[in-house]
């Protein structure tokens, strides 16, 4: 191994463990790349080492780090995430969440299956993991423990269900894969709708086979007829979200509106909506722009830094070592990218899904190309992979979410035993998008027809 990629594989093992300092990740990214930039140099200039170095990428990297900040696809995540946090203060999950059980609730397991739609509509008008599982858990979970739900079963529901928002556009990870990919944000858009509403339908299979299976861990809950008062309560909890799912989407698919343009719109509606329903105040607004500023922030923090750190890597053939070392496999194309999703879906139990879409995506998806595999299919489910990173222990993000504020007696024990089934569904979302691309590829293709 040449001196340059042990340096390589020393950056990326470095990243690797110091992740787990605690240290933001923001400084370490951009730090190792400082760090190994002179390394190269004083290895190369005192030690007459032949590092070889190629300058060109650590020369480019303040003229990238610029065009990053110019980009206006970008400018599309503070409006999304301002978007979400609006929807979060304006009351309409709340109705969601009584309309639906009036519909649902009647069957075992009905609860469950309420605030899996209720995380679906979310996560097509959010997309902020944090707020979902939040808002899902203070809205859902007592009232589940209330009708004698398994505890278990409860959380691992609002934990998986909440994570739908990361993947269902408008998705904030599909903006940075799409930038990352120098790909269309619309066509991600597009490619990621059956297969979030995929998983979402398995979840519905599951907790149906779970009530019938044990229904003393989801019991029916005694609810009033659903009658037409019911049905038009339901209609007019729907409408709110209904409408903010067409006016971003709708625009994109229709051509309309550019993505940014779209999060733009949306974060129009959303205060709209907020203001119409009352929850709109001097104090409310100044939460929401700080927590959106926050927010952005970390995003753009991490994004400079993986910037820098990709680059450097990048310079010192980290990207020609991955691919030598993946198209050496002893497997066909097919198995490569077996390889490539299990060593995504292992890395997500220790790093959160900026790191790996940042570091990890750029890195293996001129293999995947290479190889045939089509852009888009290999992307959405390369996000799916990811989205498993909320789950798993010891980093699953969604868990302490929910441990935060959880009820007295959910621990996380108690929540890592409920997740770990929804972490089999999507697996088994995976092996599906896997085996049958048009779940992907049959809607962004429809677009250009």
């Amino acid at each position: 191994m040449a001196a340059n990629e042990v340096l390589a594989v020393m950056m990326f093992v470095s990243f690797i463990a110091l992740v787990f300092t605690g240290f933001p990740v923001a400084w370490l990214l951009g730090g190792l790349a400082i760090l190994f930039s002179a390394l190269a140099v004083v290895l190369e200039a005192d030690f007459n080492l032949a590092i070889g170095m190629d300058w060109n990428y650590t020369s480019l990297t303040v003229d990238r780090i610029w065009k990053v900040m110019e980009n206006w696809v970008m400018v599309a995540l503070p409006m999304f995430i301002l978007m979400g946090l609006l929807l979060d203060r304006s009351g309409i999950a709340n109705q969601l969440m009584i309309s639906f059980a009036r519909l649902f609730g009647g069957l075992r397991g009905g609860l469950a299956i309420t605030v899996t739609v209720i995380g679906l509509l979310l996560a097509a008008t959010t997309g902020i993991i944090g707020a979902s599982v939040v808002l899902l858990a203070l809205l859902g979970l007592p009232v589940m423990m209330q009708q004698g739900y398994d505890k278990s079963f409860a959380a691992g529901t609002v934990c998986a269900v909440g994570t739908l928002g990361i993947l269902i556009p408008p998705s904030i990870m599909l903006v940075l894969m799409a930038d990352r990919m120098s790909m269309s944000v619309g066509d991600l858009f597009l490619g990621a709708v059956f297969p979030g509403a995929l998983l979402g339908g398995l979840y519905i299979l599951y907790i149906l086979f779970v009530g019938w299976l044990s229904p003393e861990k989801a019991p029916a809950a005694p609810t009033q007829p659903f009658d037409w008062q019911a049905v038009k309560d339901l209609f007019l909890a729907i409408l709110p979200p209904a409408f903010l799912i067409l006016a971003v989407l709708g625009s994109i698919f229709f051509g309309l509106a550019t993505p940014t343009e779209a999060a733009g719109v949306g974060a129009a509606g959303a205060l709209l909506l907020a203001v119409v329903k009352g929850q709109m105040s001097k104090s409310v607004m100044r939460e929401v722009l700080s927590e959106t500023t926050k927010t952005t922030a970390y995003i753009f923090a991490v994004l400079l830094g993986a910037t820098a750190f990709s680059l450097v890597l990048r310079g010192l053939g980290g990207d020609e070592l991955i691919e030598g070392v993946l198209l050496n496999l002893p497997f066909e194309p097919t198995g490569i990218m077996i390889c490539i999703l299990l060593a995504t879906f292992l890395l997500g139990f220790f790093l959160d899904w900026i790191e790996l879409t940042l570091i990890v995506l750029p890195l293996v998806s001129p293999v995947v190309i290479g190889l045939g595999f089509d852009p888009i299919w290999f992307t959405i489910l390369f996000a799916v992979c990811l989205q498993t990173s909320f789950l798993t222990p010891p980093v699953g993000f969604a868990i302490f979410y929910l441990k935060g504020v959880a009820p007295e007696g959910i621990d996380v024990t108690t929540i890592y035993k409920g997740v770990v089934p929804f972490i089999g569904l999507q697996v088994l979302g995976m092996l599906i998008i896997f085996n049958w691309q048009a779940v992907v590829t049959w809607l962004p293709a429809q677009a250009y027809e």
